[in-house]
């Protein structure tokens, strides 16, 4: 049984690692389709070559795989394949534009700007960037619903911020960030915006040029793609000013000792050395299964059982939620005195399984007042069966605790 009416019921299957497992904790790491799988091992098996080096067919033919890749994702987020860095997930494509951009328009005074919610990948990056250069961070607070507080950004916005960073989608909250409005507000200042889009680019439609950021990363793995591969989005304007962020081959128009070294140009002035070719083949597949499948009916879809979800847990008055009402794909919550680890143990014995613990957010679980939470994350996979095993798990918790 399906939330969404409309949804496609063949979905579970085509995805080998769930079967009869009841999979919540997709905001961590997504299960693969077959489709993806099978992308994945052509491209290292009877396909493989290396990229941009050989002058064979096969490596002539794997570069233009790996290239459009480029292009798919750029497609997939609004943008240009010349405004597409391939990194190693989305924590990388942050450190890259603190190294980069940062280095060069960051100094003493200088603010930058993120939130109570953010997860450390979001964090720590510009903590380390503004103790190097001498920069402040300002954080934003959140409402009572654990949105982002918009009256708190435009507040916190003069003229000394230079860089607003924050997350599209909570992966605690599940709150979505009304992003062109922080955009707008950002750029009255002259504070360029970056997003983190790596809960968001999984379930819902994004459109780089719409948001009106400008910067934007993820990671494959969230996306039912492959570990390894991420990617920044950047105004190709921004990318073609920024230095390099590593050394190494590929990223350099001509190495010599004489004269020294001149580098291509953006993006490929960002990928030093042999690139995760597999990597961004298996995200190509990812990005058109996603796609084949829908992302706004992916993204209703995981709604209708977040709402069945939260109906389910409202009607236990030992459950605190930690989320908006209209939150996408995420519950957060927990049960009583009852730590989540053992929340989370008892759901694993029950065959569900959820994430417990700080998520990477221990500012904001400093917020709520708790060391941890339980998760409860969605994908296109899920069904209500999941909810159902998810709430019968927690009946058995509440038995085990009294």
């Amino acid at each position: 049984m399906n939330a969404h009416a409309a949804f496609p019921t063949d979905l579970r299957a085509q995805f080998p690692g769930v079967g009869d497992w009841h999979y919540l904790d997709s905001a961590a790491t997504a299960q693969k389709p077959q489709a993806v799988i099978d992308a994945i091992a052509r491209a290292y098996g009877e396909d493989y070559a290396t990229v941009h080096r050989g002058v064979y067919d096969r490596s002539a033919t794997m570069t233009r795989r790996y290239e459009d890749a480029r292009a798919r994702l750029a497609a997939f987020l609004g943008g240009q394949p010349e405004e597409v860095v391939f990194t190693r997930g989305a924590t990388e494509a942050i450190n890259l534009v603190a190294a980069s951009w940062g280095r060069e328009h960051l100094g003493t005074g200088d603010v930058i700007l993120l939130s109570r919610l953010e997860h450390h990948s979001n964090i720590v990056p510009w903590q380390m960037l503004a103790e190097e250069v001498g920069a402040e961070i300002r954080v934003v607070g959140l409402t009572d619903d654990y949105r982002i507080d918009l009256d708190d950004v435009r507040a916190k916005l003069d003229g000394k911020v230079k860089l607003v960073a924050l997350s599209h989608l909570s992966n605690v909250t599940g709150a979505l960030l009304d992003a062109p409005a922080v955009a707008a507000m950002a750029s009255e200042v002259g504070a360029k915006f970056l997003v983190d889009g790596c809960q968001a680019a999984p379930r819902l439609p994004v459109d780089v040029a719409a948001l009106g950021c400008d910067f934007y990363v993820c990671s494959a793995h969230k996306m039912v793609g492959p570990t390894g591969i991420g990617a920044l989005w950047a105004r190709a304007d921004l990318l073609a000013a920024m230095p390099p962020y590593q050394g190494g081959g590929s990223m350099i128009d001509r190495v010599s000792f004489e004269q020294g070294t001149t580098y291509a140009p953006a993006p490929t002035r960002f990928e030093a050395g042999t690139p995760h070719i597999v990597g961004a083949i298996g995200l190509h597949a990812a990005c058109d299964w996603i796609d084949g499948v829908g992302r706004a009916a992916i993204s209703a879809h995981e709604n209708a059982l977040v709402a069945a979800t939260l109906e389910g847990l409202r009607g236990m008055n030992d459950i605190a939620l930690y989320g908006p009402a209209d939150a996408h794909g995420i519950v957060s919550f927990n049960m009583g005195d009852v730590h989540a680890h053992d929340v989370a143990t008892i759901l694993d014995d029950a065959g569900v399984a959820v994430r417990a613990g700080h998520h990477c957010c221990q500012p904001l679980m400093d917020h709520l007042g708790v060391p941890a939470t339980v998760r409860a994350s969605f994908a296109a996979h899920s069904d209500m069966t999941d909810v159902e095993a998810l709430l019968d798990g927690l009946h058995k918790v509440r038995r085990i605790f009294g």
